[in-house]
């Protein structure tokens, strides 16, 4: 994706933070001459290389895993919170905009079975139900919910590259940065007031 330089982010643990708290993507890839896009949680982790890893499973009903074998090329697309920056609230006239944090995972990807397909599944239903209060895990499933397994398909990405974008008003000077601050905080929308609150994390305020 096009990053005008002041908005890239390459803090990496910044952006590992955000995959985690962000991780249901969209999973695109090209399947049977088309672009394919699957709404699916898709999570950060090493595999048994230890290598940085993307692992995600979608529906075995769902075409888009018969694609991997004709193009392993896939983008993975994690979107935050995202706002519209009205211009009234600048000192001076201009457009308006939209403020937003986004990252795209670029790389090649492979079904995954057996124990490897089982501990992502036990990792990602661990990571869901941690704040459930009857919480429920794999390890205690019977073998009649475990076969319901056999209805997905479980792949793992290898990372070839990362793009990560914090388009956070960086270009305005600390009064009309610290005025959108405001304004965003005045709205009742969640998503405005997520952005606010990046804002004033953002390391290029002042």
């Amino acid at each position: 994706m096009y990053i005008a330089d002041r908005y890239e982010n390459t803090d990496r643990k910044d952006i590992e933070n955000f995959i985690a708290e962000n991780s249901f993507g969209i999973l695109v890839n090209q399947t049977e001459g088309k672009l394919w896009a699957t709404h699916i949680p898709l999570e950060l982790d090493l595999n048994e290389k230890g290598e940085q890893v993307l692992y995600g499973h979608i529906s075995k009903e769902n075409p888009q895993w018969k694609g991997f074998a004709e193009n392993d090329q896939v983008l993975a697309i994690f979107s935050g919170p995202h706002a519209y920056i009205s211009s009234s609230w600048y000192d001076f006239e201009n457009v308006p905009t939209w403020n937003y944090s986004a990252v795209h995972i670029y790389g090649t990807v492979k079904i995954i079975d057996g124990q490897a397909e089982i501990a992502h599944l036990t990792k990602l239903v661990d990571k869901y139900e941690a704040h459930s209060e009857n919480p429920v895990s794999v390890g205690k499933f019977s073998k009649k919910t475990m076969m319901q397994t056999r209805g997905i398909v479980t792949f793992e990405i290898a990372i070839q590259q990362i793009q990560a974008v914090r388009k956070l008003s960086q270009n305005r000077d600390e009064k009309n940065f610290n005025s959108i601050i405001t304004e965003l905080e005045k709205l009742s929308d969640p998503n405005a007031k997520a952005v606010a609150a990046d804002m004033r994390k953002c390391p290029f305020s002042k």
